[in-house]
């Protein structure tokens, strides 16, 4: 027989023999592993500190009115308007989540399972569109329906993601005719 053959034909592989420098290598890794996640945790905490000037979100009104859409789904976080990678963690605001949204004439009920529920009146409301990506979270295009919406002197972008992702069209048609018209009629006055 050849030597090759005789090698694969050894049922045992070689014994460990350094038992120290194994466990010291996963005990190193280990503590890495350790120090980069409290680093991310860390990084996490500062940026809610360098956005704390983000006022409390309006929680929604006792009568909201009847709903003219509601969606489930995933909620995928929120940026600064205009810039999907400046995530947005106060208040909660960066945590994804399921979510669960509801329109009314008062505007965008946003409840999240898990995480703080929040609403956007009517009359924070600037824009909605298809897009394809939020704060670390890319899909296909037209994947994400995106809510721009102002806070204080902010404008944030907020990302949804529907079950049914064929819903998002009527939800970008809705919010901007509900802009529009509050835009007209605040022009004729």
């Amino acid at each position: 027989m050849t030597p090759v053959i005789l090698l694969a034909a050894e049922k045992e592989s070689a014994e460990v023999t350094d038992w120290a420098a194994r466990i010291g290598w996963v005990v190193g890794l280990a503590l890495f592993v350790a120090l980069v996640y409290w680093l991310m945790r860390e990084g996490w905490k500062w940026r809610g500190t360098l956005q704390g000037d983000l006022p409390e979100l309006p929680g929604a009104p006792d009568e909201p009115g009847a709903a003219k859409l509601t969606m489930t789904g995933r909620y995928h976080g929120s940026t600064t308007a205009g810039q999907w990678l400046d995530r947005i963690v106060a208040h909660g605001l960066g945590t994804r989540s399921r979510v669960e949204l509801t329109l009314t004439d008062a505007g965008l009920d946003v409840v999240r399972p898990g995480a703080s529920d929040f609403f956007v009146p009517a009359a924070a409301l600037r824009e909605a569109r298809l897009d394809k990506g939020i704060a670390g979270k890319v899909l296909t295009e037209g994947g994400l329906l995106v809510v721009t919406w102002a806070h204080g002197e902010r404008l944030i972008d907020s990302g949804f993601r529907s079950d049914r992702a064929a819903e998002h069209g009527a939800w970008v048609d809705a919010i901007n005719s509900m802009i529009n018209t509050s835009t007209t009629e605040g022009a004729e006055r």
